[in-house]
């Protein structure tokens, strides 16, 4: 059954509950700011139109914003408020640029160079809200990267890479207005067991023979730690001494490495989800404020536990490359593209998706072109993720200094509203969301090996007809643009406007996927959503299952933007085709779990009147439909 709906201009939902959407898709309906994986990177795009007279087979690339931002409920939300920013010691570290490690593997991490970066974060990045110095891995280790540990089995700093220790430091960083950062792996280090019998700090009979489990098993992203059985008193007590001597030093960040599930570990061996919640009952006892950030490649389906526990997690791995610069492109910062989409709901104040280092100020060391710098750089901002750079901040060129101090992308960041794509996944790609403001940013990005045109809808974010546009970056007015704008950009460059509605939406004309106007083939089936519109969606569909709306009417032939409501838990696709024409496939990134809908646009080409439209899982599995709308209007071409 078709239905008219007027798009709103409302601001986006951030309620932590259900959101339900008029129409729940797309634009949708401007409510719903969902989260997504992009799909893998070799999906490619194609301009032409589904149901147009054409062979190729797989998707466009268009647009649709639906956004529901969940707010985090942590109990430390009076920290990370918004994403923070700063400086990480890890990028040099662990490079092999010229000059970087004069003595060895990570032997740039020094008390020397720390402070000089924090000197030159203060006089170039402050006031542009930086405020974090974060000395990663390695601060407990000597040259050749073995461990040091005070009597109670607690990491102490390296004598020659701090010879101050490591108070003097957090509060020569304090002096400059900044806020210190420190390092730690999960579990318990096995050079700090010392045969079991290490005491541990303030608490009476207990020994590092009493923390872990007696089997010995190992633990974290690297097995270089055993696990600890919190079901043991003297777990919580070992953690706690470990906090009280961080805090007495004056650190304000810890940063709890290797974390799993994830760090590229599952299993139980591998669940340190009770060792995230003693770090957090061990900094509330602490007295002192310390963001607790978790690494690396968390797994989403814990999202609750690290939401309840601590103030930011690593969604990816490492965006260093470990090569003769600090990254490049293809290791591994494109890969964000893939993998932010599904964390997206999950981001707000107390706790942020993090997608690690941002090193685009240096230019040569950075390992990337200027278009790549940008686009980085503009990915990051609109995903809200912190902002903390990697590179050398004595030694930024003009063009790194002005990406990282631009103070509308960096406001963009800080209003804590990530972004979602709005179109297929694949090379050319749209994202977006509603501003505090009213506004909107889109972003449009090529991430392709050759120039492309790439073009954002209107409709996709909510509103239709005239708006005022403004590039973000140059700061430039860019007149007012009817529907859409496009751009053609070099190979993996982006765009990012601000785009302003100045002209009253027009409705769009929406089905549910549940009608009894609908067909639904093979394993096809009607399902509860709560969040869906009309509560519900047709699921099921893999290996042959079917969806074909019916009676999608057209008032002249042409193209039209078709906003399609959807839900899933992971990258899938489905193949679309418009009155039995050929099938075009269409990657749907993950819109942050079955319950959760998400939006995307594709184009598809219409004849006068009625059409049917089918969504054909065909040899593999689909996402959930819940809904698709159509504009009143399309173009000819």
């Amino acid at each position: 059954m078709a239905h008219r709906i007027r798009i709103p201009r409302r601001m986006l939902s951030t309620s932590s509950g259900p959101h339900r959407s008029p129409l729940a898709l797309a634009a949708v309906t401007a409510g719903v700011l969902a989260l997504t994986m992009a799909a893998p990177a070799s999906a490619r795009t194609s301009q032409v139109p589904i149901g147009a007279a054409s062979t190729t087979t797989t998707a466009s690339t268009t647009t649709t914003a639906s956004t529901t931002t969940t707010a985090s409920t942590t109990a430390s939300s009076v920290l990370a408020d918004k994403p923070y920013m700063g400086w990480s010691s890890w990028s040099m570290q662990s490079s092999k640029y010229p000059g970087l490690n004069p003595t060895g593997s990570y032997s740039y991490l020094t008390e020397a160079n720390v402070l000089k970066q924090a000197s030159a974060l203060s006089s170039k990045l402050k006031k542009y809200g930086y405020e974090y110095v974060n000395i990663d891995a390695g601060w407990w280790m000597n040259w050749d990267w073995k461990t040091g540990y005070d009597g109670f089995g607690r990491q102490t700093p390296d004598p020659q890479r701090f010879p101050h220790g490591m108070k003097y430091v957090a509060d020569k960083i304090h002096r400059l207005g900044l806020k210190a950062g420190i390092y730690l792996p999960a579990g318990l280090e096995l050079a700090a067991y010392g045969e079991g019998k290490v005491p541990v700090w303030n608490a009476a009979g207990c020994t590092t023979g009493d923390l872990v489990y007696p089997d010995l098993r190992t633990t974290n992203g690297w097995d270089s730690a055993y696990k600890i059985d919190f079901s043991r008193p003297c777990a919580q007590k070992y953690i706690d001494s470990q906090a009280q001597l961080i805090a007495s030093w004056g650190y304000d960040f810890l940063k709890l490495d290797g974390v799993g599930p994830g760090s590229g570990k599952s299993g139980d061996n591998y669940n340190n989800v009770p060792d995230v919640a003693a770090w957090h009952q061990a900094i509330a006892t602490t007295g002192r404020p310390i963001h607790l950030e978790l690494s690396w490649s968390l797994d989403v389906n814990q999202i609750a536990d690290w939401k309840a526990n601590s103030n930011g997690w690593r969604i990816d791995t490492d965006v260093e490359c470990y090569c003769n610069t600090l990254v490049t492109w293809d290791n591994s910062v494109n890969d964000r593209w893939n993998d932010v989409p599904a964390w997206t709901p999950h981001a707000g104040p107390g706790g942020w998706n993090d997608l690690d280092s941002l090193d685009v100020g240096n230019g040569k060391m950075d390992g990337l072109t200027q278009a790549e710098r940008q686009s980085y750089a503009t990915l990051w901002a609109i995903s809200a993720s912190p902002l903390y750079t990697g590179d050398d901040l004595t030694k930024l060129d003009s063009f790194g200094l002005s990406l990282l101090t631009n103070r509308d992308v960096i406001a963009i960041d800080q209003q804590g509203r990530p972004a979602r794509p709005v179109s297929p996944s694949g090379d050319q790609q749209v994202w977006g969301m509603q501003n505090t403001d009213g506004s909107y940013t889109v972003a449009l990005f090529n991430l392709g090996e050759s120039p492309a045109n790439v073009a954002a809808y209107w409709t996709s974010f909510g509103f239709s007809g005239r708006a005022s546009v403004r590039d973000v970056w140059s700061g430039q007015g860019l007149g007012r643009h009817d529907d859409s704008i496009s751009a053609k950009l070099p190979a993996h460059g982006s765009r990012l406007f601000r785009v302003t509605p100045t002209s009253p939406g027009k409705p769009l004309t929406g089905y549910e996927a549940e009608s009894a106007d609908n067909t639904l083939t093979g394993s096809a089936s009607l399902a509860g959503c709560e969040a869906c519109s009309g509560g519900q969606k047709v699921g099921n569909l893999y290996v042959g299952g079917a969806l074909t709306f019916n009676g999608v009417t057209a008032a002249r032939a042409g193209t039209y933007q078709l906003n399609v409501a959807y839900t899933t838990g992971d990258p899938r696709s489905a193949n679309v085709s418009v009155n039995g024409g050929t099938a075009v496939t269409v990657a749907f990134p993950p819109s942050g779990g079955w319950g959760t809908p998400a939006t995307l646009t594709i184009p598809v080409r219409l004849k006068a009147g009625a059409n049917a439209i089918t969504f054909d899982s065909g040899s593999g599995y689909s996402p959930d439909i819940d809904a698709i709308a159509l504009p009143q209007s399309g173009s000819t071409r």
